[in-house]
C-alpha cells in the first residue's frame, strides 16, 4: 500500500497578492479511503509555474504536522518570497525536503524505498493577481512527478540516464482519472526488470521474468497494448525505458505501444501522453490513446497488431467483478490475433482490494490463461502490489 499526499480542500485559481492560500491537506491511500495513522511532517515550497524544473523551487519549509486528529483542519501557506502582482505559482507539498517526486526505484535495503513515505503534490498554477474576487473557484486538477534512471544503451553499463514523466489527475474521485497503487507498483517493477535491480531476472520463478525483460526491453521492434491506462502512467513508464533501451534503428512502423481505456477516460489520458510527448523521438516507443470498451468488439486499429502482438499489460483492472466476464473475453480476442505458436505473454499490476478479485485468475485458468506470480511492490506496508504474468496454454 502506498500513501499520498493530497488536497481534500484544493487550492484557489486565483488569489489576491496580499493573501495567503488556504488548503486542506490529506494524507491516505489510493481509494482515500484509509488515511495515515501515523504523524507526518509536510513540507511546502513554491514553484515558478513558467517553469518546470525543481531547482527553481523555494526552499522546502515545514508548513504542518499532520495527523488524524488535525484531518480536517484549514492550513494556511504563505505567499511565495518576492511575489508580484499577476505571477503564478504552483504549490508543492511534501514528505520529504526537496522530494518533489515520486522515485520509482525500489532496492531492496534501501533507505528510502517506494513507498517509505506519502507520496508529494503539486497544485496547478494559482494566479496572485488583484482581479482575484473576480474567480475564487477552487482548483479540479493535480500533478504528480514519477522520476527514475536507467542504463545508456549506447554506453551500458557506464552510464545512465535520468527520466522524469509528469503525470495530470483530477481531484474529483473518478475512477479513472486518477492515480492507483497498481499502476505505480507496475510502473516501478518495470524499471527494476529493465535494469535488472536485485537480480530480479535470475530470481524470478522458471526465469519467466527473463522472457518477459526480453519481450519487453531487447532491442527490435515491439507491439504492445494497455488495458485500463487511466492516467496513462504505465504505458508512460514503459515508453520511456523503451526509448532508452531499444534501438534507435527500428523503423517507425515496426512498434507500437496502444494505450487504452473508456471514452470518458480519453481527454485526460491524451492530456498525459501530449504532456510527455517531449520524451518520445521515435513514434515506436511514443504511446498511442486508443478506445476500447470490453464489452464491445475489438475495435479497427488492433487490425494493426494481427500476428504480430507480443504484450498486454494491465493495472488495477479487478476494482469491479462484475467486469470480469468482459475482460477475459477481450483478452482471448487480443490473444487470437496472433498464430498459436506467436501468443502474446500478458503483465497484470494487481492489489487485493477484495478476495473475490481473485476469481479472476480461475476465470482466466478455464481459458488457458495461466497467471504465476513474479514480483511485488510492499510500499508501506497493507497489501503490496502483486506482478503475474500470464502465459497462454491453447487459449479457448
Amino acid at each position: 500500500m502506498f500513501y499520498y499526499i493530497s488536497f481534500l480542500r484544493p487550492p484557489p485559481l486565483q488569489v489576491l497578492p496580499s493573501s495567503q492560500v488556504t488548503i486542506i491537506p490529506q494524507i491516505a491511500n489510493d481509494l482515500r479511503t484509509e488515511s495515515l495513522e501515523d504523524s507526518q511532517v509536510i513540507f511546502y515550497s513554491w514553484l515558478p509555474a513558467s517553469n518546470s524544473t525543481f531547482l527553481d523551487a523555494t526552499k522546502p519549509v515545514e508548513l504542518t504536522t499532520w495527523r488524524q486528529t488535525n484531518a480536517y483542519k484549514e492550513i494556511t501557506v504563505p505567499s511565495p518570497p518576492g511575489l508580484r502582482d499577476g505571477q503564478s505559482w504552483r504549490l508543492i507539498l511534501s514528505s520529504m525536503p526537496q522530494r518533489y517526486s515520486i522515485h520509482l526505484e525500489d532496492v531492496s535495503g534501501a533507505e528510502s524505498y517506494l513507498g517509505k513515505t506519502p507520496f508529494p503534490v503539486i497544485s496547478m498554477p494559482i494566479k496572485f493577481t488583484r482581479n482575484a474576487n473576480q474567480n475564487r473557484a477552487k482548483q479540479e486538477k493535480i500533478e504528480r512527478y514519477y522520476s527514475f534512471t536507467v542504463p545508456n544503451a549506447q554506453n551500458f553499463p557506464t552510464s545512465r540516464v535520468d527520466l522524469a514523466l509528469r503525470i495530470t489527475e483530477q481531484t474529483s474521485f473518478d475512477l479513472d482519472k486518477k492515480s492507483w497503487d497498481s499502476g505505480i507498483g507496475l510502473s516501478s517493477w518495470l524499471v527494476a526488470l529493465a535494469d535488472n535491480v536485485n537480480n530480479i531476472v535470475q530470481d524470478s520463478p522458471s526465469s519467466v521474468a527473463s522472457q518477459l525483460r526480453n519481450v519487453l526491453f531487447s532491442p527490435g521492434p515491439r507491439k504492445i497494448i494497455e488495458l485500463g491506462a487511466g492516467t496513462g502512467v504505465v504505458s508512460l513508464t514503459l515508453g520511456a525505458l523503451r526509448s532508452v533501451l531499444s534501438t534507435s534503428e527500428v523503423k517507425e512502423d515496426d512498434g507500437c505501444i496502444i494505450t487504452t481505456d473508456l471514452l470518458s477516460a480519453m481527454p485526460l489520458l491524451e492530456h498525459n501522453l501530449s504532456m510527455n510527448s517531449h520524451m518520445f523521438a521515435r513514434a515506436a516507443v511514443r504511446p498511442i490513446p486508443e478506445i476500447l470498451d470490453w464489452d464491445e468488439e475489438l475495435p479497427l486499429y488492433t487490425q494493426a497488431l494481427r500476428g504480430q502482438l507480443d504484450a498486454i499489460i494491465m493495472a488495477d483492472v479487478t476494482y469491479n467483478t462484475a467486469s470480469f466476464g468482459a475482460l477475459i473475453r477481450t483478452l482471448c480476442s487480443l490473444t487470437r490475433l496472433n498464430p498459436i505458436d506467436q501468443l502474446p505473454i500478458i503483465l497484470l499490476g494487481y492489489k487485493e482490494r477484495d478476495v473475490a478479485e481473485r476469481s479472476l485468475w480461475s476465470m482466466a485458468a478455464d481459458v488457458g490463461i495461466h497467471f504465476e506470480r513474479v514480483g511485488d511492490r510492499r510500499g508501506a506496508g497493507g497489501a503490496p502490489v502483486e506482478i503475474w504474468l500470464g502465459q497462454i496454454q491453447g487459449i479457448q
